[in-house]
């Protein structure tokens, strides 16, 4: 299935998406998406429930406003310098272990709402990333075990200000949490849909000019071995993000380094997880 909320801020009601691309409204259904239909029988219960009342959902405009697919997760946790042509174009090695960081989930938007500019920023850049959804708590998890753990799948613009992020005494988390910094959507995809999380396409776009275009296999730290490291520190609750990292061609690794400003359209996409779209704005 295809998971999605739309409406407007605050007020989002939960829907799917049909293989043809139409959405329907299941609010009928009576829960949201959120720990405890990530953690419970949420996803397999949907599906029952369709199969006799999907013919009663209320078709959702393709103009109705997609929020984030999922309710306010307890944590996002990304993991930095995850592509190998990412860190050389950084100038910095590859990790022996995962390098972790928090991102605030404050941040979360829709993912064709804008992108605000923070106050005083000058280096606000963008990161395609392929986001893995909780499905069920993990802790000291094995490899093995991990993709048990796995509800699906979404796309993030894990947008970071570098200055914030780098040059602030290099606590990262504040470079990574301003307001509208993880646009998540359009959809979330169950693990079912996505056949190899390890074989994606993912490309970035801004003002229609082709700055990141990747795949997966270029992991450093594939989905299980992430998981199975980041349980042995944390317990991962049911709705929480994991960011999997950015491919090569952020501003940051351009020389002059570029940076969004006002009016910049960003567009990016993952195979079989949509794309979004953000329109940069100052604050």
């Amino acid at each position: 299935m295809k998971l999605i909320r739309f409406g407007a801020v605050g007020k989002e009601k939960p829907g799917i998406q049909l293989d043809n691309g139409t959405r329907l409204d299941v609010s009928a259904f009576g829960q949201d998406y959120d720990e405890h239909f990530f953690g419970g029988a949420g996803i397999a219960d949907l599906r029952k429930w369709l199969v006799s009342n999907e013919a009663d959902c209320p078709i959702v405009p393709n103009a109705t406003r997609l929020g984030p697919p999922l309710c306010r997760p307890s944590k996002i946790i990304c993991i930095g310098l995850n592509y190998a042509k990412h860190a050389a174009e950084s100038g910095m090695q590859l990790p022996k272990e995962p390098v972790l960081f928090f991102k605030a989930t404050s941040a979360i938007v829709g993912p064709d709402d804008d992108l605000i500019i923070p106050k005083g920023s000058t280096k606000t850049d963008w990161e395609v990333e392929l986001a893995v959804v909780i499905g069920k708590k993990a802790a000291y998890v094995t490899k093995d075990e991990a993709m048990d753990h796995v509800a699906g799948y979404v796309l993030h613009n894990d947008y970071s200000e570098r200055e914030f992020q780098l040059e602030r005494e290099g606590q990262w988390v504040k470079g990574k949490s301003c307001d509208t910094f993880a646009p998540l959507g359009p959809f979330i995809a169950t693990k079912d849909e996505v056949k190899n999380p390890h074989n994606l396409n993912l490309w970035l776009k801004v003002n229609d000019k082709m700055l990141q275009n990747s795949n997966t296999s270029d992991f450093v730290f594939n989905i299980p071995e992430s998981i199975s490291y980041i349980s042995q520190f944390m317990t991962l609750l049911p709705g929480d993000i994991i960011s999997t990292g950015t491919p090569f061609g952020v501003g940051l690794g351009f020389n002059p380094p570029r940076y969004l400003k006002p009016g910049d359209v960003v567009e990016l996409g993952i195979d079989g997880l949509g794309t979004s779209r953000q329109v940069a704005r100052e604050f």
